[in-house]
């Protein structure tokens, strides 16, 4: 009986210092053994919660009143319920999130340099509107965000919850098309673009992550490699079905337009601009919510993902 006792105490003891598998405190939250991805592939970021600041209320310019964007600049740009708006990369570099809404539904921009990865979401689940903010810890090099109304952790790429009150809830994904500045505005001359006007004193004019991208480096440990193409390389990322299937760039670019392609029971036709350097999928008229990002956080996440090769 004495010896079970000690034990205990013992196990409570390492769970109070974050020693054991069981229980840990990273940068404030509480991550136990439920958690959805293994504790041990957690990984701190660097900067603490929130001190990547999430834009909570956005302030947006008209197409002609923005002088400071090029053509070429990137954008993610999102059309929703009949609004065009464009977030500048260079502002979501150091933001990462924008809680924003569209005629009036929650919706949550979110950006992860590490893995060039922008996703939208509707922060919504059931009747509860979500607010998300940077919680400075990392899974597979990809942000890990979390909710303000119940303190959990979200994977990004996963667009799940992996831990806390919300842990196995997904949130709805959105088309969002991460393009030039002038293709965007091509397309919806009347968008709304986020101005710099954020209210934090940052310089938007350099680029934190500047030289990564055309790097073979990772920075942070991912549990699966695949060397097929540049870490960096963009690919599409499609699933339906629990199904997945990469689109990298470098074979899209060989026959610029479109590409058919049968997937999941599916026919698929996927855009590829030369002028943008993007990508879109479509199943018949609509839309397909999809992801871009760099090859490597997209087969980190999917390693058994097809891939699609150009004829």
């Amino acid at each position: 009986m004495r010896s079970k006792l000690m034990k205990i105490q013992m196990l409570l003891w390492l769970a109070a210092f974050g020693a054991y598998p069981w229980a840990a405190e990273m940068n404030g939250f509480e991550i136990d053994g439920d958690t959805l991805v293994p504790i041990d592939a957690i990984h701190s970021g660097g900067p603490p919660r929130d001190g990547i600041p999430a834009i909570d209320a956005p302030v947006f310019l008209g197409p002609l009143d923005t002088q400071d964007l090029k053509p070429t600049d990137r954008v993610l740009g999102l059309f929703h319920r009949g609004i065009a708006k464009a977030y500048p990369v260079a502002i979501m570099n150091w933001h990462e999130i924008v809680n924003d809404r569209f005629s009036g539904s929650p919706v949550v921009i979110t950006y992860c340099p590490l893995c060039g990865s922008g996703m939208a979401f509707a922060a919504q689940i059931g009747e509860t509107e979500l607010t998300l903010g940077v919680s400075g810890l990392l899974y597979n090099s990809d942000v890990l965000l979390y909710d303000r109304q119940s303190g959990s952790l979200w994977s990004q790429m996963l667009s799940l919850a992996i831990s806390g009150p919300m842990r196995g809830k997904r949130l709805n994904l959105l088309p969002l098309v991460h393009t030039t500045w002038g293709e965007w505005r091509n397309e919806h001359p009347d968008t709304q673009v986020l101005s710099r006007s954020t209210g934090y004193q940052r310089d938007y004019d350099r680029d934190p992550y500047s030289g990564y991208i055309d790097s073979t480096g990772i920075w942070f440990p991912v549990a699966n490699r695949d060397s097929r193409y540049h870490p960096k390389e963009r690919v599409l990322g499609v699933e339906i079905g629990g199904r997945y299937k990469a689109y990298p760039f470098s074979e899209l670019s060989r026959k610029p337009g479109s590409h058919f392609d049968n997937f999941a029971g599916k026919r698929l036709e996927v855009v590829y601009s030369q002028e943008g350097e993007t990508a879109r999928v479509f199943d018949g008229q609509q839309e397909v919510a999809a992801i871009i990002s760099f090859w490597f956080a997209w087969v980190a996440f999917h390693p058994d993902t097809e891939v699609y090769l150009s004829e």
